[in-house]
């Protein structure tokens, strides 16, 4: 196992990208093999570090905790041999950083907590002894030495930890389940069959701190008597099957996984197993017929997977996140955890923040904490400052929520009684220029496209509402269209067989609950407010801004713009085929979309 004398963690947040952050990282790789110290200096990435705009790409070397600011790959040379060689600061970037200490130490508190992300980007996840380091596995020998099973369960359940997976089913509640099942074998399983578009969360902490995962799974194990284990993760996710598969041989080897567990008579082993893609497949019921062999495909419940699971053995599931907070809640204790968020969703959520948001990325913040904070504090605003319109939680199954909903404390069932779902933690931000009629589209294109097609009301009923969407948005909705959609959301909520059926109507029912003018324009006025279905909109050139420069002729890919230079073009609207490179390529503001 390797060792280093120092560390270089790399900030990777999508603007420091932007600016380098990978070709830094390159050039680093490269300038520590030829000066001969690729096996005394090790480069992480980390998610951030400092502030992005001001001061990335940056840098933090380990042992000394000194931040590099504004690094450019031309850079690397000298600060290879300053400070690895020569053992010097370098001033010149440390002084930068002095100004932006001091900045940051009055602003206000951030707002994130880390629980689940504390050693992202502080540890190595590939090195079991840096998560030795971060009191890795501590809980589980308390649990091992100090507990007994229906205490660990307890503590669990006093820490009112619930599912992160989307359900926020408790999760000692579950253990306790699976414990009093009969039988003498049982299951674990993780479930990081992370599918949601623009999902990142799980992926995140199995590449980042694949211990933690495991850790949290020998204590469930212990709790509920479970000697076998399986983490389904995606086949996409190859980084992160690589990683935890290294971890778990670190951790056999360690005496961590296997027969008899640091001495004890507990004994507990993991494999991997990857799935094929299938949305469907996240539901618990799907995913065990998956592992079995079979087609992803979901079942009737109950049987509830704690009396009758994987090969018919009773079986917990659970995802990364959750698993990843259990040994914390061993460690500190239930009221510590249960210290942080609401009465009834306790501890802290992480987030994949995307869309049209100043700072995208993952974030990990307490349950009850508002979605303005959420949008405007951490992650920055929208932008260009652009307007606020929708903010869609829950992933495909999720709903869109208004401005007037931004100030609704985030948790399990506000969010529900608001027309949407926590989900896995998918969290995407729309400005203005969305239409709220595309974006239901957009989803219900994906919900049906992974629908197993087990059911009727999934396979037919989410198929007719994407018609009606489509027909809508090219410009052919007609008067019945809405209640259609409102009868159809009904019928499949109610009589779909799984979470994905039954959840697929959200982004249709709470658009047209909150947007519902936007539809009545769609169908009734044949426009889209918000300018984006092409079938509702048309380009026209204006007469005192075009100066006849002929850039948006030549650009034209199907030559429906015509002029003499120098003077003002036209546009024939039925050769027009509403692309918007017209609109792109003018540089006089001379284009407008009506």
């Amino acid at each position: 196992m390797a060792f280093y004398r120092s560390t270089v963690l790399v900030s990777v947040d999508p603007i420091c990208v932007e600016k380098g952050a990978y070709e830094l990282i390159d050039s680093l790789q490269d300038e520590l093999i030829k000066q001969g110290l690729l096996d005394e200096v090790q480069v992480l990435e980390t998610p951030r570090l400092g502030d992005p705009e001001k001061l990335g790409p940056d840098i933090v070397v380990y042992p000394e905790g000194t931040h590099y600011t504004n690094i450019t790959f031309f850079d690397v040379p000298r600060l290879v041999e300053e400070h690895f060689i020569k053992g010097r600061i370098l001033k010149q970037y440390a002084s930068k950083m002095i100004d932006a200490i001091d900045e940051e130490l009055s602003a206000p508190k951030s707002k994130e907590i880390r629980v689940v992300l504390r050693n992202i980007g502080e540890v190595d996840p590939r090195n079991i002894e840096d998560y030795f380091a971060k009191d890795g596995y501590m809980a589980l020998g308390k649990v091992l030495s100090e507990m007994s099973p229906e205490e660990v369960i307890q503590e669990v359940l006093d820490a009112k930890l619930r599912g992160r997976g989307g359900a926020g089913f408790p999760t000692g509640l579950k253990w306790k389940f699976a414990r009093q099942s009969e039988g003498n074998v049982k299951y674990i399983i993780c479930n990081a069959d992370e599918g949601d578009p623009g999902a990142f969360m799980n992926r995140r902490v199995l590449e980042g701190d694949p211990h933690s995962v495991i850790e949290g799974m020998c204590i469930a194990a212990y709790a509920i008597g479970a000697q076998q284990g399986y983490i389904y993760c995606r086949a996409e996710y190859p980084i992160a099957v690589s990683t935890m598969n290294l971890a778990m041989k670190q951790a056999r080897s360690m005496g961590l996984l296997g027969k008899n567990i640091l001495g004890t008579n507990f004994s507990f082993d993991l494999d991997m197993r990857m799935g094929a893609g299938a949305f469907v497949c996240g539901e618990e019921t799907a995913l065990m017929a998956s592992i079995e062999g079979g087609r992803g495909e979901p079942r009737a419940r109950p049987p509830f997977p704690a009396n009758k699971g994987l090969w018919g053995k009773p079986t917990n599931i659970n995802n990364v996140e959750t698993y990843a907070n259990v040994p914390q809640i061993i460690l500190k204790g239930s009221e510590w955890f249960s210290s942080m968020g609401t009465e009834k969703s306790k501890g802290t959520k992480t987030f994949a923040l995307a869309g049209d948001v100043k700072n995208t990325g993952l974030i990990e913040v307490p349950f009850g904490i508002t979605l303005r904070e959420i949008i405007y504090d951490v992650g920055g605003g929208i932008k260009g400052d652009k307007k606020f319109k929708a903010v869609q939680t829950g992933g495909p199954m999720g709903g869109c929520l208004p401005e007037s909903l931004l100030d609704l404390p985030v948790d399990y069932e506000t969010l529900g009684q608001a027309g949407s779902i926590m989900g896995s933690g998918g969290m995407i931000v729309m400005d203005e220029g969305t239409c709220m009629v595309d974006i239901a589209r957009f989803f219900m294109e994906f919900t049906q496209d992974e629908s197993c097609g087990k059911c009727v009301p999934c396979r037919v009923g989410t198929h007719r509402l994407l018609e009606i969407l489509e027909k809508i948005c090219a410009g052919n909705g007609e008067d019945g269209d809405i209640e259609e959609l409102v009868e159809l959301s009904d019928q499949i909520k109610k009589n779909s067989l799984c979470g994905l059926g039954q959840g697929a109507p959200n982004p249709v029912v709470s658009t047209l609950t909150h947007f519902l003018d936007e539809y009545k324009a769609h169908i009734y006025e044949k426009r889209c407010p918000a300018k984006v279905c092409r079938a509702l909109i048309k380009y026209e050139i204006l007469d005192g801004p075009c100066t006849g420069c002929t850039v948006c002729a030549r650009n034209c890919p199907v030559g429906a713009i015509t002029g003499e230079r120098k003077q003002t073009h036209v546009i024939d609207q039925d050769i027009c085929i509403k692309c918007g490179i017209c609109y792109q390529v003018c540089q006089f503001d001379a284009i407008e979309v009506i």
